[in-house]
């Protein structure tokens, strides 16, 4: 026992030097992320057992150079060059303007939570929908006076609902091969659990649009600058890759706005290096967190968890708040929903057949509550991208985060509930 302890240790130091700190500072930027995952990983290196130094780090750097870590890393660097000679050129301004002019004041958060559900169910990435929507929301926060960590969270929810449902989504093949269910049954499943809590979430933004009140008079819509956010959007919904969407959005930034003097050559380049720059405290606490994350399945942590978790089980109803609760921690000690399902997956497969949980029902927990961790933790791939293309704080955006706690309202109430019957 102590073992395991000590093996999840590391994450009680992050969220007493990140957390703790900072509220008891009163201010969340006063300890930087990045501080705190490197304050944490000198820790980890520090108390694992069984290996010299060398092999620590060695250990430290394979999982900090995972592949899955560098495509993340690729994403994070096109993003940032598209996000701001976007914003240089002047596409961020113009679609805002046209989102003003096109939806009423009382729709304008229900129509941004609409289109971040409908791209993430279609590209199958909370990631991709982020990068392409946030922006555009942080555009429409300032221009109509509402919140900035508000408007973001309104997508950030929204993109969760895909990363959740949709049949491309890495969440969804893990969990279904993993417990040996069509994708269809479980996405039937699934939907009955939380399309109830996109429901309830989209009446809410439709109510509280009766606050939002854009501006009087607004500028003339420059439809060419809108192009590369339209064709982003576009290419996002018909589910191409979204490396090769944020391609093809540098590259129409770029030529539109040479084409109409926004900038040069060299401005393009100067606006695409700016924005790389601003994902660069993403990037390290994106490697930071992987390294960590190894030693700490190295240590034993992970299997420890698992332990705990399902030494008390009895009854159907038992073994799911098991698994659901299971693939939620292990999300918080590897910030990985994807890494999660996979590594709980066969442990909750014998939960299930063990307890007589239906396999389409154990699918969609584990998707369901992964989801849930991951949109959650501040050191999230999501949040901090959001952050990052904001210039806010994680936590600033986690309170309006009304989806995410709406769907694992939900999936608890199925469970306690046992609903869906014919799946329970």
């Amino acid at each position: 026992m102590k073992k395991g302890l000590l093996a999840l240790s590391p994450i009680a130091v992050f969220l007493t030097v990140y957390l703790v700190a900072s509220i008891a500072a009163g201010d969340f930027y006063k300890v930087p992320i990045s501080v705190a995952f490197l304050i944490t990983s000198i820790y980890a290196v520090a108390i694992t057992r069984g290996l010299s130094l060398r092999e620590r780090l060695t250990t430290f750097s394979s999982g900090a150079g995972h592949p899955d870590i560098m495509l993340m890393i690729w994403i994070f660097i096109l993003a940032g060059a598209f996000a701001a000679s976007a914003k240089e050129m002047g596409a961020i301004d113009a679609t805002v303007q046209l989102s003003l002019q096109l939806l009423p004041d009382n729709l304008l958060l229900a129509g941004l939570f609409l289109a971040s559900c409908f791209i993430s169910l279609s590209i199958g990435t909370s990631v991709g929908t982020i990068v392409a929507l946030v922006p555009i929301a942080a555009g429409i926060a300032e221009a109509t006076g509402a919140g900035v960590p508000f408007v973001v969270g309104v997508v950030v929810g929204g993109a969760f609902f895909g990363d959740n449902l949709s049949f491309i989504s890495d969440t969804t093949i893990m969990a279904t091969r993993t417990q040996g269910c069509r994708m269809s049954d479980k996405f039937r499943v699934n939907s009955m659990i939380v399309v109830p809590a996109a429901a309830l979430v989209l009446l809410a933004y439709i109510i509280m649009g009766t606050q939002i009140h854009s501006p009087a008079a607004t500028s003339e819509v420059n439809m060419i600058k809108v192009l590369p956010y339209l064709v982003v959007l576009v290419t996002a919904f018909v589910g191409v890759d979204v490396m090769i969407v944020l391609v093809v959005g540098i590259l129409l930034s770029g030529i539109i706005g040479i084409v109409h003097g926004s900038y040069d050559l060299f401005g393009w380049f100067g606006a695409m290096g700016k924005g790389i720059l601003g994902m660069s405290e993403l990037i390290i606490v994106t490697m930071l967190a992987g390294g960590l994350m190894a030693l700490i399945r190295y240590s034993g942590g992970i299997d420890y968890l698992i332990r705990l978790l399902t030494r008390r089980v009895h009854g159907p109803r038992g073994a799911e708040l098991t698994i659901g609760g299971l693939v939620a921690l292990t999300d918080i000690c590897t910030a990985n929903n994807t890494v999660a399902i996979l590594t709980v997956g066969p442990i909750a497969r014998d939960i299930a057949e063990r307890f007589g949980v239906d396999p389409r029902k154990s699918a969609s927990l584990l998707d369901t509550f992964s989801c849930l961790a991951q949109a959650i933790i501040p050191y999230g791939a999501q949040l901090l991208m959001a952050a990052s293309l904001t210039a806010l704080s994680p936590v600033e955006i986690i309170p309006y985060l009304y989806y995410p706690f709406c769907m694992g309202f939900c999936a608890l109430l199925a469970i306690l509930f046992r609903y869906p019957r014919r799946y329970s």
